[in-house]
């Protein structure tokens, strides 16, 4: 009897053991994904990334609020994108969290695509910032970006947005986080503005060489008769894709004023983003839409189709960067965790 107890006994503890060490390395594995199980790339959770992004930039207003980042604050989350593009998404997260953002591996529905979404940790308290969004294509390399620097002031380019985002593989969803008019002496004008987060992230694509299209929005008689305007911002890297995006929106019954044949409204030749990608030959794309393209589903469907007729030959651009720019951003490592309008 003695025995059977004593061997009792020790299957008992090894049994003990055993759970402390499991429960040990539980701890040690929540605590490396900071608790937020969406933070494994394997058990990304599956949302709608549409209405994701658009519940997110429904909270946005003229008096949402804006607070100007620090640039230490601005370079941490550029960086992380680029750690992110880089295949490091462990090494993004301290930076991320000191600027205060999170660090998310989403699965959207209609594209079983795999997403990371850098988000604004402030966005769930009563004070936000009004810093943004950032999304990355994980399925395939970076290739391009797709920027929004007016959401819901230039009403439905957040939707149009998202729509040409998960259009193409590769692409980069670069999201404002506050109105235009949010911040004192405009300083929430993302798009004239060189101190926003923003800015930090698009001039660290732009480095990379990633070509970009930034969509806006203008009230109907502002441009009375034209649909949309395409330009190339200061820049012409971008000429031969912006008569391709001409031709298309033109194929999809949308009357176009093409900056680079006649001078147009709202040619975006003093956006910042597009200055950045001019000084470093990078083709950028400055496209208005009027209220009633962006006004139903039709009209946003129509824009971003044409729109990615540009952004799908990005995606299988497979070349050499060109000549002084950085080789393009390398694919996510499976294992990783990953205007006024009307």
């Amino acid at each position: 009897m003695a025995e059977i107890r004593a061997k009792s006994i020790t299957v008992a503890a090894v049994t003990v053991a055993f759970g402390l060490l499991l429960a040990a390395l539980s701890a040690h594995t929540i605590g490396r994904s900071g608790g937020d199980p969406s933070s494994d790339g394997a058990d990304a959770p599956e949302v709608p990334l549409e209405r994701r992004i658009t519940d997110f930039t429904a909270g946005i207003g003229p008096d949402s609020g804006y607070r100007e980042p620090r640039r230490a604050e601005r370079r941490a989350v550029a960086d992380a994108v680029g750690l992110i593009l880089d295949g490091h998404p462990d090494r993004a997260r301290p930076p991320l969290a000191d600027a205060g953002f999170r660090l998310r591996t989403l699965a959207d529905t209609g594209t079983g695509r795999r997403y990371a979404e850098l988000s604004d940790r402030t966005e769930d308290g009563p004070a936000p910032r009004g810093w943004g969004r950032v999304y990355v294509d994980l399925s395939a390399p970076a290739r391009w970006s797709v920027q929004v620097p007016h959401p819901v002031s230039d009403a439905d380019t957040e939707r149009l947005g998202a729509r040409v985002l998960l259009g193409s593989p590769g692409g980069v969803l670069v999201l404002a986080g506050a109105h235009r008019r949010a911040g004192e002496d405009d300083a929430a004008d993302a798009a004239h503005r060189t101190d926003s987060v923003f800015d930090a992230v698009c001039d660290e694509l732009a480095r990379r060489g990633l070509p970009g299209v930034q969509v806006h929005g203008f009230a109907d008689d502002s441009a009375p008769g034209r649909d949309a305007v395409a330009s190339t911002g200061a820049g012409s890297a971008g000429r031969a894709d912006a008569r391709r995006l001409a031709a298309a929106l033109t194929a999809r019954h949308l009357t176009v004023c093409r900056a680079w044949v006649r001078g147009c409204p709202l040619e975006g030749r003093d956006n910042v983003q597009g200055r950045r990608a001019a000084a470093g030959h990078v083709p950028f794309l400055h496209v208005e839409f009027a209220r009633s393209v962006r006004a139903s589903d039709t009209g946003i469907r129509h824009a971003a189709a044409a729109i990615g007729t540009v952004t799908s030959r990005w995606a299988k651009d497979q070349g050499q960067p060109s000549a002084g720019r950085l080789r393009p951003s390398a694919r996510l490592r499976p294992s990783a965790s990953l205007s006024p309008a009307a």
